[in-house]
């Protein structure tokens, strides 16, 4: 059995807390061979949960928690004030949990403690869009992606916030049990509980959309994922200025016009490996990258390995 011990830290997030049990939970139940263990340690000056509002509560392990584990997740703080520097027995805990080969995951602002320990000095690392700037001005060392995607170097994961945590736990799923494994946990937590749920969301989903306006630009740019574009040339055909591209985009979809493009291209990257006989050069030239040495640098910054050995695996679990 695999234990994961979340890093609580005081004015946690509520869905941060709960998102690692959801995940690991939802894999053990459809997988036997899947056993995990999610333990909340708290850090040290733990009081309670943070937004929507302060929430008192116990956390039943403390840093001990740590020493053992298989994985340590620290996920992020609400807020956007100064980072404060973490205790030294959390420094302490981290770095001897790295010391050990033990995998180590920050979500969203949580990279921030992680940085502090020195770990990730000479890695990649990211964090939430608005932070990136910030975590690159703190530490210089860590070369910051500023897509926002999940980016695995080495024993460290990094991500954005909100489904950040998400993204995280089902890499690390991935790396333990396979692509299959994480991919139907995946669609386990994401079915619908209304046998008409599908066309239920897509409603909801352009509804969303079509609140900001967005949603032409959306299927306008669904058909031209092979093309160059700018944020000049989707504001262009949105009719609105860059700025208020940004602010609709990031508010329906959680990130900027250029960062959805990538996910996009590589989502479409993704379907054409697993559904086709196409080579790496024509995937590259069909989702808009310059060259396959740019699909392979992104596809492997996303998923943590190459777009013929991800082909090869996804075909591996089809047939087994």
């Amino acid at each position: 059995m695999s234990v994961i011990a979340v890093l609580v830290p005081d004015r946690l997030p509520g869905h941060q807390l709960t998102t690692p049990g959801l995940v690991f939970g939802t894999a053990t139940a459809g997988h036997p061979d899947a056993a995990y263990e999610v333990r909340l340690c708290a850090a040290p000056g733990l009081t309670a949960l943070g937004a929507p509002a302060p929430l008192p509560v116990s956390v039943p392990w403390g840093l001990d928690g740590l020493t053992d584990a298989d994985v340590v997740l620290i996920p992020g703080q609400d807020g956007d004030g100064p980072r404060d520097e973490p205790a030294p027995p959390v420094l302490a805990a981290l770095r001897a949990a790295a010391a050990r080969g033990c995998r180590i995951g920050a979500i969203g602002t949580g990279v921030f403690t992680l940085a502090a320990t020195g770990l990730l000095d000479a890695h990649r690392a990211t964090t939430g869009w608005r932070h990136t700037e910030e975590l690159a001005r703190l530490h210089p060392r860590i070369e910051v992606d500023p897509i926002g995607t999940v980016v695995t170097d080495g024993r460290f994961l990094t991500s954005a916030g909100i489904f950040g945590g998400m993204d995280v736990c089902l890499r690390l799923l991935a790396q333990d049990h396979g692509e299959r494994v994480a991919g139907e946990t995946s669609r386990g937590l994401l079915t619908p509980l209304l046998t008409h749920g599908d066309r239920v969301q897509e409603c909801i989903d352009r509804e969303l959309t079509e609140s900001a306006g967005i949603e032409p630009t959306l299927r306008w740019l669904e058909t031209r994922l092979h093309l160059p574009l700018t944020p000049a040339d989707i504001a262009a055909h949105a009719g609105i200025s860059v700025s208020s591209l940004n602010r609709r985009f990031h508010a329906q979809t959680g990130v900027t016009p250029p960062q959805y493009l990538l996910r996009r291209r590589l989502e479409r990257a993704r379907e054409l490996l697993e559904d086709t006989d196409e080579g790496v050069e024509r995937v590259a030239a069909r989702c808009g990258f310059t060259s396959p040495a740019g699909l392979r640098h992104h596809f492997s910054r996303l998923t943590g390995t190459t777009p013929r050995a991800y082909r090869a695996r996804h075909r591996a679990a089809a047939s087994g």
